[in-house]
């Protein structure tokens, strides 16, 4: 009997020091980077439950996690490394087609190829993050497949020549970036091909002689002139 006491007696022990137990992330509460049970003190380890699901140790997701839209369509998966995302992530939209996806370095910082796209298939933009940062050669579409802009990032800012385009193909803009601001000789174009305005930039802003044109051709006294730190001072 008293054998059978004592083994009652250290399994209710085991029961409530157990470290391990479920919940959903609506019974949680995050409090300095950490997840708690409401009203406890102690860091919550365990599973995950519900529409995001994984698990959670010392009050940080670690390992592999999902999550799920209201439709039960899969929203994202990846895994969690000292409750940051880590390695490989994939996001979709609620109609199931991809979304985004790319590498996550440290935490949160983007790294390596990420490719983006809209509801309906087709792709946004793709390129290459370092650290979190833009890099290299990037390219960004219309909704209707056509070509919007393309250029060269370094650091996270623009750089090098850029062209960008309007949804009907056309080009609408041509120039080039230092330090990520607008730089140099820039060209405009309407949706129709014909001249939009023409002239320097310096630091972002217009710098010397401009020239503008409306659609039907004739000269725009308002974007012609002289500038100077993006301020017209002469005609």
């Amino acid at each position: 009997m008293k054998s059978i006491k004592t083994l009652v007696a250290l399994l209710f022990i085991l029961l409530l020091s157990s470290p391990s137990w479920s919940a959903t992330l609506g019974d949680l509460v995050e409090r300095d980077g950490l997840y708690y049970k409401q009203f406890t003190e102690a860091p919550f380890t365990g599973k995950v439950t519900g529409d995001e699901q994984g698990s959670i140790k010392s009050g940080k997701k670690e390992g592999a996690w999902v999550s799920y839209h209201g439709n039960g369509q899969l929203e994202f998966k990846g895994n969690y490394k000292n409750g940051g995302r880590e390695g490989a992530w994939v996001w979709y939209h609620e109609n199931g087609q991809l979304k985004r996806k790319g590498g996550l370095k440290d935490g949160y910082k983007r790294e390596g190829a990420w490719v983006f796209y809209h509801e309906n298939g087709q792709l946004i933009y793709k390129g290459d993050f370092k650290k979190g940062k833009a890099q290299g050669a990037w390219v960004f579409y219309h909704e209707n497949g056509q070509l919007r802009w393309k250029g060269n990032y370094k650091n996270g800012e623009r750089k090098g020549a850029w062209v960008f385009y309007h949804k009907n193909g056309q080009l609408r803009w041509k120039g080039s970036y230092k330090n990520g601001e607008r730089e140099g000789v820039w060209v405009g174009y309407n949706e129709n091909g014909q001249l939009k305005r023409k002239g320097g930039l310096k630091d972002g802003k217009r710098e010397g002689a401009w020239v503008g044109y409306n659609e039907d051709g004739t000269v725009n006294k308002e974007s012609t002139g002289t500038f100077k730190d993006g301020v017209k001072i002469s005609d």
